[in-house]
Order: C-alpha cells, then sequence, then structure tokens
C-alpha cells in the first residue's frame, strides 16, 4: 500500500493543509530518502523523510500510512522522530540566546516553534 506523500505530511500534522504540504515539498523542504521528489509521489512504510519548516527540522522513518487526518496523538504514531536532530536545534537555538533566555523564547515564538523544557 502506498499513498501520496502531500496526503501523508497532511494527515501526519506537519502541515495545516495540503496546499501547505504541496507548496513545500515542491520548494524543495521536503526530501523522500535523500531525494527532493513532487508532491504526487507514492510513500510507502519504512520510507525516510526530511522535513524542514521555518527553523524546524525534523528527519522522521514513516511507520504508518493514513489518508485521514486524525488526533495528534494517532498522527505522532505514522512517523518515527530522529532524536539527534530534534537535540542539535535545541542546542543551537540555546547558544544562540548567550545565556538571555528572553531573546531565544521570543525567536521561538515568532517561527512558531513550541519547545518543552526537560
Amino acid at each position: 500500500m502506498a499513498i501520496r506523500i502531500d496526503r501523508w505530511l497532511w494527515a501526519a500534522r506537519f502541515f495545516k493543509t495540503r496546499a501547505l504540504a504541496q507548496a513545500a515539498i515542491r520548494g524543495g523542504h521536503v526530501q523522500l530518502n535523500g531525494v527532493r521528489v513532487k508532491p504526487s509521489r507514492e510513500l510507502k512504510v519504512g520510507d525516510s523523510l526530511s522535513i524542514t519548516r521555518g527553523v524546524e527540522r525534523f528527519d522522521v522513518e514513516v511507520l504508518g500510512l493514513s489518508e485521514k487526518r486524525g488526533p495528534a496523538k494517532v498522527a505522532t504514531e505514522l512517523y518515527e522522530e530522529d532524536p539527534d536532530v530534534a537535540r542539535s536545534l535545541v542546542a543551537r537555538l540555546l547558544d544562540e540566546a548567550d545565556g538571555d533566555d528572553r531573546p531565544l523564547l521570543l525567536h521561538l515564538q515568532g517561527s512558531n516553534f513550541q519547545l518543552q523544557v526537560w
């Protein structure tokens, strides 16, 4: 079984609409197995995706397929994120803050990035 990559990105909640997913794919912000693709490209379980959205970068492995957009909890079961990429983003942003948390929080707020404190 396979599904269009733009539909999967929408169902997995990486983008709010399919149109935004298609624009990101056409703009080269989404790569399938390291290769730039078109929105109609078929995606299957086991594929690897690299998704760039503003300052956020996600490297995920596809674990499940869905053509329907469900709750966020169900969407997160469709993929497994590479934890090293998330850690490197947080580390880079903390380095840019130079010890002052306020500019960091404003920067993250402006780019719609959600930061969880461990």
